[in-house]
């Protein structure tokens, strides 16, 4: 029975983060603000209209540079602040104070970009050549067909905060409106929400436990449909407004810019899994259902474990074990990194009223990163942990090699290193035993929550989205019904008649902040297809594969996804990684059906 989760200041601290590394309190932020908003004013009356030579735009990037990492600090306090609890109205009050304002800041600074678009290509090349910052002005570049006069790219920049209303809103209704009721069973009473729905029921593995708690669950989503698809509809309208604004061919053509790869790219990522993998998922579905001894796989049992009462639990402390095993190949310095982050307060594990759900990595360029994440005690919560700090190391190594504008990759690579460490645990924990049922509690783990998570949940995510902006191209509004049908059309394709999709399966839509974060969602599995092949390197080569691959988290935003992944061994120009990895995939799912064969003779 999920037990009545604390108010935040009832958390022991040793179970919390600690952001003093950011700000030692909210007075301090607040006058970092104001002196942020007076030194963007002063920076646009030193440089506005000046960047026309190379010299004075290295040191008005030098400026602004400084500006940028003063933001970036902090918005994520601000969001540190407010993520470990929603209700908190001093954290919302001071994440509203920080977006309204970072609307002025950035009006103060959009001449930049504008300014240094209108030199000649030839110039531009030359400046780029002698730079510190070339892959920033090299991305710049390629923009420049689609960057309007500096006036409107000043008032959009102003316009900030109320784009980003769509998520806010999205936010409250998810956190903090929803009524989400408790509900019985066998007797006892469950306490249900985001947190309690995720964490521990989804995968429960009581059949009938499952079927009504996703009922529940699913019901009062539906009873707030209506209202996320119009606050959706709002945020994709704007930015179909925007591409059309900025003369680009179509919505995925402008949210791919950024990303640096092309349609292709984004495509062959959706296409070939939809094609190739779904025949290996629905094997598994149906090994799942065999397992179990389900009459009928249902939607709300693609997420149960192939062994549930063998799971182990495991503490915070116990996971350092594992964590520190795991990683222990990246190096010396790598697990250096890893075991501060334990000892220092990094990561927020605690369990409490209003926090927010999921588990994310965020890295500050002044201090380090912070790890969110929920602690529920199931072993699986180190594939999550290893996850995270994953992300971590990366922009450790990457802040450490590389000025604050060329230290960011693009989204197509940011979750190479995440989903790299998680094949690092599965590696370990494989290799660490020779008992059959473990073994598969192992690949079931794999194949269950690294792979399913990244390359079926995310990805059916990416596939509705391409629908979604394929409507909204053809100058469709979006509604609740719409979002659904689309939703369900997904799920179908690919599981085809393998699963009963129960209702409110096409509610999952809006389940998915990733979706307020651009084309973020098929990402998920770009990343792993690089970490896969570049475990597997590691595995065969050892520490020359270790090599490249600490190289390549160096480099962090000052080269392209496709030249990353060159620098790590991998060509991601052709669909060789991707079918690879697919094709180990099926592997796992052979040999969980081989391990279970072999449990179920004994």
């Amino acid at each position: 029975m999920a037990e009545i989760l604390p108010f935040r200041n009832e958390v022991p601290s040793e179970k919390t983060w600690d952001i003093t590394a950011l700000f030692n309190s909210d007075e301090a932020f607040y006058q970092t603000l104001n002196e942020t908003i007076t030194l963007a004013k002063n920076f646009n009356e030193t440089y506005v209209y000046r960047l026309n030579q190379p010299d004075t735009i290295e040191e008005a990037l030098d400026v602004y540079s400084n500006i940028l990492i003063q933001l970036d600090r902090m918005a994520n306090y601000a969001e540190l602040r407010l993520s470990v609890d929603t209700t908190n109205e001093q954290a919302q009050s001071l994440s509203s104070k920080f977006s309204n304002s970072y609307g002025k800041i950035a009006s103060e600074l959009s001449f930049v970009e504008s300014e240094i678009l209108i030199l000649s290509d030839d110039v531009l090349n030359d400046y780029i050549a002698t730079s510190k910052y070339p892959h920033f002005l090299q991305k710049l570049k390629e923009k420049k067909a689609y960057q309007l006069s500096p006036e409107v790219e000043k008032t959009l920049a102003s316009l900030s905060p109320v784009f980003e209303r769509p998520f806010e809103l999205y936010g409250i209704t998810k956190m903090l409106d929803i009524d989400f009721e408790s509900f019985e069973h066998n007797g006892h009473t469950y306490p249900l929400d985001y947190a309690t729905f995720e964490n521990e029921y989804e995968d429960h593995p009581n059949e009938a436990f499952r079927r009504i708690s996703f009922k529940k669950f699913s019901d009062a989503l539906n009873k707030y449909q209506h209202t996320t698809a119009a606050t959706y509809n709002m945020q994709v309208q704007q930015e179909k407004i925007e591409a059309d604004l900025r003369g680009y061919d179509s919505v995925i053509d402008y949210l791919l810019q950024d990303q640096e790869v092309t349609r292709d790219m984004f495509d062959r990522q959706i296409d070939v899994i939809m094609s190739d993998l779904a025949p290996i998922m629905q094997k598994y579905a149906k090994l799942i259902k065999r397992v179990h001894g389900l009459e009928v796989m249902h939607f709300e049992d693609l997420k149960v474990s192939i062994d549930p009462d063998y799971e182990p639990d495991i503490s915070i402390e116990d996971s350092k074990e594992y964590i520190y095993g795991a990683l222990n190949v990246l190096g010396k310095d790598y697990l250096k990194m890893v075991e501060t982050a334990y000892q220092d307060r990094w990561i927020d594990f605690a369990q409490n009223k209003g926090k927010d759900t999921g588990a994310y990595c965020a890295s500050p360029y002044t201090t380090h990163s912070y790890v969110f994440i929920s602690w529920t005690g199931k072993m699986t919560e180190t594939f999550v942990l290893a996850h995270e700090l994953g992300h971590a190391g990366h922009f450790t190594l990457a802040q450490s090699h590389q000025n604050y504008l060329e230290s960011e990759p693009s989204m197509y690579f940011v979750e190479a290193p995440s989903t790299m460490n998680e094949m690092l645990m599965a590696n370990y924990l494989f290799k660490n035993s020779n008992d059959a049922k473990f073994k598969r509690w192992v690949i079931g783990s794999i194949v269950s929550r690294t792979y399913y998570h990244n390359m079926v949940t995310h990805l059916l995510e990416a596939a509705y989205q391409r629908e979604v902006y394929k409507k909204v191209d053809d100058g469709e509004s979006l509604t609740a019904p719409l979002l659904n049908q689309i939703m369900l059309d997904v799920y179908s394709q690919f599981f085809g008649d393998s699963v009963k999709f129960t209702k409110g399966a096409e509610l999952t839509w809006m389940r998915q902040p990733h979706y307020y974060m651009g084309l973020y969602s098929y990402t998920y599995s770009a990343g792993l297809t690089i970490g896969t092949v570049m475990s597997q390197r590691i595995q065969k080569e050892g520490q020359p594969a270790v090599d490249d691959w600490l190289n390549t988290l160096k480099a962090g935003g000052s080269t392209s996804p496709v030249e990353l992944a060159q620098i790590a061994g991998i060509d991601i120009t052709t669909d060789q990684p991707l079918k690879a990895t697919i094709g180990y995939i099926g592997k796992l799912v052979d040999d969980l059906e081989q391990l279970t064969d072999e449990i179920e003779f004994e």
